[in-house]
This record gives C-alpha cells, structure tokens and sequence, in this order.
C-alpha cells in the first residue's frame, strides 16, 4: 500500500488518510512528474541540489521529488541544502533536525549574506535582488563541490506568474522564470519542479504534514513590494473569476510569435501573403476560449 510505513519514505510517515488530502497529494505529484517530463529535466545517474528555504513549498517539492524515487520515476541522486543567510532568529538548528529526522542526505552552509545585503542596500530600497544573487552565487558553488548537475528550487505557478506580471508591469518586457535552464556559465542546470503546482496546494500540503515551517523575515518584513501588489492583483482576479490563474498560466505555454510584435522572434520584414494566410488559417483553426473551472 501506499502509505506502508514499511515501505514509504519517512516524509510521509503521518500523512492524513482522508480522500482530500490523498487527491491532493496525487495531484502534486501529478502536475510534478509533468513539469519533470514536459521539460526534460531528468538525465540518468544526475545528482540534484534540491535547494530548501524551510518554506511551504521547498518541503512540498522535498516530498514530491521523493515520492516519484520511491515509485521509481526519478532515477537520480538528491542532496537538500539550506543556505543559512545569517538572518538575526533564524531557527538555524531546524532543518538539519528534520532532515536527520527524515534521512535525507544533506549540507547546511552558513554564508552571511544578510550583513552584506543590509550594508549594500539603500534604506527605503527592497532585498530582494541582491539577496538573489548572492543565495544563487553560493548555491551554484555547493553544487559544483558536491558534484551535481542540477540546482533544484521550488518556485510554484504562482511565483512564475507573478514574475511574469512583474516584467509586464516594471519591466517592459515578457519573461518570466522558466522551469528549466542553465547557468550562466553553462555548467548547471536550474529546475523548478513545481512549476505547474499551484501555491495553495503547497499550503494544504505542508500544513497538513506538520512539517516545521520557517518564515522569510528578511523580505516578507517590507511593505510595498511589486510582487506583493502584483499577488494582491492576481489574487482579486481569482476571486472574481475562479481558475483565472491556471488559465493565464496556460497562456504561457501557448505564445504564438507571429502574433506578438518582437522582430526578433518573427520575421516580419520577410513575411509573404502566402506565409500570412497559413498562419491566419493556423490560428483560427486553434482559437479556443478557454473554459474557468
């Protein structure tokens, strides 16, 4: 059975046996074997750095990812690591108790980035993009000096979404975080597992395995930020029109360039009538509205 202690790994052991709580965990494995397979994220014999905040959706990834092991559908090596960032408070002994607890192979490494993102940032100026830097910096060294091919981190729909409205917004541009790149030195790969998960599943699911989540005091302690106005935004949409998140997340993966206005990413100087009726014929024949659930 499924939930035999004997059998499934300690990160399950305690899991609710109510049918919600079973579709739920059925769906989060779901939607990450299809970012998994979707994006090809898997090369056998891959060590991952499955990187973990302490957050609700880094334990939910943690699980996902060992469930899919256990089933045999993720046929690579996973070291957790936390970046301790020297935060004042931060519960630095937390996570190594959970993963010793879990028998989850695992590195803590202690960088105080957090001194260097309060002296280099102006005052009335938000962390968030230098504190990225230099958590990604320390990461990709981590996973060079544990051999691994893969930085894993546990970005969700949402996180990808509101990143997307944030480049609209702020930025000028369309781009958001994809489930899969590499590096700028081209020797790591970046994988977000949870890319079609949605942050209120992640929620339920961590809360509902008791596992001990650690708040982000550093950037959830300013107010005003774009990304919290942009989840306020998303947020009044869905109440309005429930399912509209995962219809404009489907969006993202349905972009027609002819129908956009980059030079770079059509040809529009050398477009002929002919090319124009194929893709006017295209495009109505896969018009749909798309349906909110």
């Amino acid at each position: 059975m499924l939930d035999d202690l004997d059998d499934i790994h300690p990160l399950f052991h305690g899991a609710p046996s109510t049918t919600e709580f079973k579709k739920l965990r059925k769906r989060i494995i779901r939607n990450v074997r299809e970012a998994i397979e979707q994006y090809g994220m898997v090369e056998r014999g891959a060590k991952w750095l499955v990187c973990l905040s302490g957050g609700k959706d880094s334990y939910t990834m943690l699980a996902a990812l060992y469930e899919l092991k256990w089933r045999g559908m993720l046929p690579v090596e996973i070291v957790a690591c936390n970046l301790d960032q020297g935060q004042p408070g931060f519960p630095a002994t937390v996570l190594p108790e959970f993963l010793e607890k879990m028998q989850v192979p695992h590195r803590i490494e202690y960088q105080d980035t957090y001194s260097i993102v309060m002296d280099k940032v102006p005052a009335g100026r938000t962390f968030c993009a230098l504190c990225s830097r230099l958590r990604r910096g320390n990461l990709y060294r981590i996973a060079r000096e544990e051999g691994c091919t893969a930085v894993v981190l546990g970005h969700h729909r949402d996180d990808i979404l509101e990143t997307f409205f944030m480049n609209l917004f702020h930025g000028g541009r369309l781009a958001t975080m994809p489930p899969k790149l590499v590096n700028e030195e081209g020797d790591l790969f970046v994988y977000r597992p949870l890319a079609h998960v949605a942050e209120e599943d992640c929620e339920k699911f961590s809360r509902a395995m008791n596992y001990p989540i650690i708040p982000c005091d550093l950037c959830g302690s300013q107010d005003g930020l774009q990304r919290q106005q942009v989840k306020h935004i998303l947020d009044g949409w869905e109440k309005n029109s429930p399912g509209r998140r995962q219809v404009m997340f489907k969006a993202l993966t349905n972009i027609r360039p002819s129908h956009m206005l980059d030079p770079k990413l059509f040809d529009f100087l050398g477009l002929s009538l002919t090319d124009g009726e194929k893709i006017g014929t295209n495009l109505e024949n896969s018009m749909e509205i798309p349906k909110l659930r």
